[in-house]
């Protein structure tokens, strides 16, 4: 009688997001200076600022949208380590005395309290110019000149003025302030939004052209890219420094305004329902290869840290 044949068994979305945060702690591994390489305090303090911590969100939307067009490995390696670069950086400036002045990260000191303010001021700078370093080798990895060109002016859109930073600005600026709805918005769609979108679209630039998925994935990136910000406002009145890694409380605590105290609780989390359906939808209309931006959708509004 012949042997029976063993059927594949799908990669569990655990699986799957536990492998690529491996791959991509490799790969930033392999890209940061090492520790000891003058001026070794500062490459110190760049490696403890990004390696070892965090929920690789931004990358883990890279790698799924790189699936779903078939892109190169080595090609997505670097979009991952450029995004999260960006984004590590984003949270050492963020949490120094000028802005949010926070002492907890990832369950850690933050940088500055670690390092010294000039030394956290210059890791961010650095993580910056690291980050459009790693995008530039793409080129090396079969993604085609021009694709690489694009891909830095849609990363340099997302983190600059018209993006993250410009949105930190407005937050800073609303410090006491009351917005309406759509102002808020506007806000978390530059400071969280923008990056988390633009890590779907690199990752997409990677691969082969997105064709008429581009509109759907864009409409995806829109979705989780608020959804994100959205449930980080409930969880900041609902967690606690253990489960979130920082400290809880803190936008209410410095007069920041939120979805939560614009909308309340309850009105917060049907929002966060709606966004999450209509990336659902999204999707679906992307076919069935898109299944991992279905999983990540489902991680970013149903997390609890």
């Amino acid at each position: 009688m012949p042997a029976a044949h063993s059927v594949p068994v799908a990669e569990s979305f655990p699986d799957w997001s536990a492998r690529r945060c491996d791959q991509v702690e490799r790969a930033l591994h392999a890209l940061l200076p090492p520790a000891d390489a003058v001026p070794a305090r500062l490459h110190e303090a760049m490696r403890y600022a990004v390696l070892g911590g965090g929920k690789r969100v931004r990358p883990l939307l890279v790698y799924s949208a790189g699936e779903l067009v078939g892109a190169p490995e080595a090609a997505l390696d670097a979009a991952a380590c450029a995004v999260e670069c960006i984004h590590a950086y984003s949270l050492v400036h963020d949490d120094m005395p000028c802005m949010d002045d926070d002492v907890l990260r990832r369950g850690k000191p933050t940088v500055h309290v670690a390092f010294g303010e000039a030394n956290a001021m210059l890791v961010g700078d650095a993580l910056q110019a690291l980050a459009f370093a790693a995008i530039a080798s793409a080129r090396g990895h079969g993604v085609a000149a021009e694709s690489v060109v694009d891909m830095t002016v849609a990363l340099a859109a997302a983190a600059g003025s018209q993006g993250m930073a410009g949105g930190q600005a407005i937050d800073l600026d609303a410090v006491g302030q009351v917005l309406d709805r759509a102002s808020l918005a506007d806000m978390h769609q530059r400071k969280t939004g923008a990056m988390l979108s633009v890590s779907v679209l690199l990752g997409a630039a990677c691969g082969q052209q997105a064709g008429g998925r581009a509109s759907w994935l864009a409409r995806y990136g829109h979705a989780v890219g608020l959804a994100f910000q959205v449930v980080d406002d409930i969880l900041d009145v609902t967690g606690d420094a253990a489960s979130l890694g920082k400290t809880a409380g803190k936008d209410a605590d410095h007069g920041k305004p939120t979805y939560v105290s614009i909308l309340g609780l309850d009105a917060s989390r049907h929002l966060a329902a709606e966004l999450l359906a209509q990336a659902r939808e999204a999707v679906a209309a992307l076919g069935p290869g898109a299944g991992r931006l279905g999983d990540i959708a489902e991680l970013i509004v149903m997390r609890q840290s």
